[in-house]
């Protein structure tokens, strides 16, 4: 009996000695990051093959982001333009204030389910998610930097003059084996940032998932409405058709005449992307160069201020040959307590979008 409990309380120990000197995982690279489609949602436009997420990149990606070292003056960040409370627009500006406060031209669009997108930008003038950060960097009104520049910077980093000093060249190696950073791969982890950044938790979308009472009765109106007046455009769980189209805008002192500086085709004069609608509650101001600050005034426009001009879009006809769309009073009201369900809280505050405490917001 005593040789069994010999036997037991050595197995027992050489068990424990097993254990304790198990060897630790050696980390090997960066860690793979599911990306998940949303319930009725297309598939991505993305290719996500010749970028696969990773936390590490996108962790890069959501420093660059908020980093105003992308700028010439280090004060202005995409997150500078683009925030979060305001489904990543610059709330409350007409037009986006770059560098040294110099004025743009167009309206900041949301950041927001970037991964469907076909073009970007109001005139639809980059067709790659990668290259997309070039433009605000060089504009000389937004960023005002050369990317060359930029890369200098992040190199030399961390700066002991910096709201935080963040050593990207640690950062770049934890995301992509080495410390080298190029253009390339600062596009890619500002991609892979951006392709986290979905909405798809807003009250329209429980009602969708088959919660009846996520909508009032008021906002169930408002989306027949909708599918009647709006959904020809704004189509679909994304809410646009990704087109560009002239929806009857007066043209404004500078004449900026959209699609048409891209193509050089006269039949794109003053057409603009149809926006999405998502969030849309939370966005004002409105249009391209943000002319209208309520939802009120959108409607107002397409009910009484639709221009006819040679490019006017089709569908602002109405079969009497009057421009715009006819709506009461009352369904403006009703439209727009649909489109206040296309908020998404759970979007807006969600941690992993939020600024790790280096952006500058003005």
């Amino acid at each position: 009996m005593n040789r069994l409990i010999f036997l037991l309380t050595l197995s027992l120990i050489c068990c424990s000695t097993a254990e304790q000197k198990a060897p630790l995982p050696v980390k090997t690279g960066p860690t793979p990051m599911t990306w998940t489609k949303p319930a009725g949602f297309p598939d991505p436009v993305y290719d996500l093959s010749r970028n696969p997420l990773t936390e590490e990149g996108v962790q890069l990606g959501k420093f660059l982001f908020y980093d105003g070292i992308l700028s010439r003056t280090n004060l202005v960040g995409c997150g500078t333009c683009h925030q979060q409370a305001a489904a990543f627009t610059h709330h409350g500006h007409e037009l986006s204030h770059g560098v040294d406060d110099r004025l743009g031209v167009r309206n900041s669009p949301a950041i927001q389910n970037m991964a469907w997108n076909t073009s970007f930008f109001w005139d639809g003038g980059v067709h790659d998610m990668d290259l997309v950060p070039f433009n605000p960097i060089e504009n000389p009104v937004e960023m005002d930097q050369k990317v060359v520049n930029v890369l200098d910077k992040l190199r030399n980093t961390p700066s002991p003059t910096a709201k935080i000093p963040v050593n990207y060249p640690q950062m770049f190696k934890a995301a992509f084996g080495t410390d080298e950073i190029n253009s390339e791969r600062m596009m890619k982890a500002l991609s892979q940032f951006m392709m986290t950044m979905i909405s798809a938790t807003s009250r329209y979308d429980y009602y969708r998932a088959g919660d009846a009472n996520a909508l009032t009765a008021q906002e169930k109106q408002g989306l027949v409405l909708f599918q009647k007046n709006c959904s020809s455009c704004h189509q679909g769980v994304l809410f646009t058709d990704h087109s560009f189209r002239n929806n009857g805008l007066l043209p404004m002192r500078n004449n900026d005449q959209g699609r048409f500086a891209i193509t050089g085709k006269p039949g794109d004069v003053y057409k603009f992307k149809v926006p999405s609608l998502r969030n849309v509650g939370l966005t004002a101001p409105y249009m391209h160069d943000g002319r209208y600050h309520t939802l009120e005034e959108v409607l107002d426009h397409y009910t009484d201020s639709v221009q006819k001009t040679p490019t006017l879009d089709t569908l602002l006809i109405q079969s009497s040959g009057t421009p715009g769309i006819a709506l009461s009073g009352t369904e403006k009201q009703s439209l727009i307590a649909f489109l206040k369900t296309l908020s998404d809280e759970q979007f807006i505050r969600d941690s992993k979008f939020a600024d790790p405490g280096i952006g500058t917001a003005f």
